[in-house]
């Protein structure tokens, strides 16, 4: 009788030193598991960073000896890491405004199955999006903001999807999340900003960048950090544009280019794919 198989992914850094490969490989061995798929990066010497992402199956029995001896081996090379079982959904919690472009391919792409994924609520601070969010059954929360009550509708924000998500999502979230907000949520959050970061930080990006005359514009998916659009990158997409292009025409193109940049990156987080390192990310792709 054939035992049910773990799905599990390995995420590690370390400096660079020889043997982690094998070292890794053989933990797997030893534990009777399989290597689906193992990618590994490594910086300049300069930097002598190593990374890797390593996808197996092994049986629950096994698990349990490599869960159990695997620290020992990591501790030798001082190695940071994370093991996931794949076969647990993450809980994305969306924060959304009115723009429901992103909103929209994110409910689709998890109604459809495409994401598993658990989306126990979404967030507004506008009820225009309330019945598209209900089409697809999910919880639609409304928490006005203002200037005036911005600490209290950030402590119902995270009384909310603090404890019931693993990572947020700001879809077009048109508010700044504070510092506070920021440093005491417990997972990553990340926002689909609509221009080509570094260019064109904050708002009307688009008729910035028409202004400037740009022939190419962009959409970043990244980290939230306490700096305002930039945190570490995930993401990127762009299209060409011409003198032809005004500032509308550029936020339609925009648009497919933002929705398939956050779809990527959220795909990307639920497949354990990032390793943040400073400012910067490694995605396995």
């Amino acid at each position: 009788m054939k035992h049910p198989l773990k799905s599990i992914v390995l995420l590690l850094h370390c400096d660079d030193q020889p043997g982690i490969v094998s070292a890794i490989s053989r933990e797997i061995f030893t534990a009777t598991g399989n290597i689906l798929q193992l990618d590994q990066h490594t910086t300049d010497r300069s930097e002598g960073q190593f990374f890797m992402r390593v996808h197996f199956e092994v049986n629950a029995q096994g698990y349990e000896k490599f869960a159990e001896s695997w620290p020992m081996t990591a501790q030798k090379y001082n190695a940071r890491w994370q093991l996931y079982d794949m076969s647990i959904p993450l809980k994305m919690v969306i924060l959304v405004s009115k723009i429901d472009h992103c909103l929209f391919d994110l409910l689709y792409r998890y109604s459809s199955g495409e994401f598993n994924v658990e989306i126990p609520m979404v967030i507004s601070n506008h009820e225009d999006l309330r019945p598209m969010v209900e089409k697809y059954s999910v919880p639609f929360h409304f928490i006005p903001v203002n200037a005036d009550n911005k600490r209290e509708a950030e402590s119902q924000i995270m009384q909310l999807a603090g404890q019931n998500s693993d990572f947020l999502v700001l879809a077009r979230y048109m508010q700044i999340l504070t510092p506070e907000f920021i440093e005491k949520y417990p997972g990553e959050i990340i926002n689909i900003h609509h221009s080509f970061l570094p260019s064109f930080k904050g708002a009307y990006p688009y008729q910035r960048a028409y202004e400037r005359g740009v022939k190419l514009i962009g959409a970043t998916a990244h980290f939230v950090t306490e700096d305002l659009d930039e945190g570490p990158i995930i993401e990127q997409m762009v299209t060409r544009v011409s003198h032809r292009d005004n500032a509308n025409d550029m936020k339609i193109k925009g648009k497919n280019l933002e929705k398939l940049a956050l779809a990527s990156a959220v795909k990307c987080t639920l497949e354990r794919r990032i390793i943040r390192y400073g400012n910067r990310t490694v995605v396995f792709t």
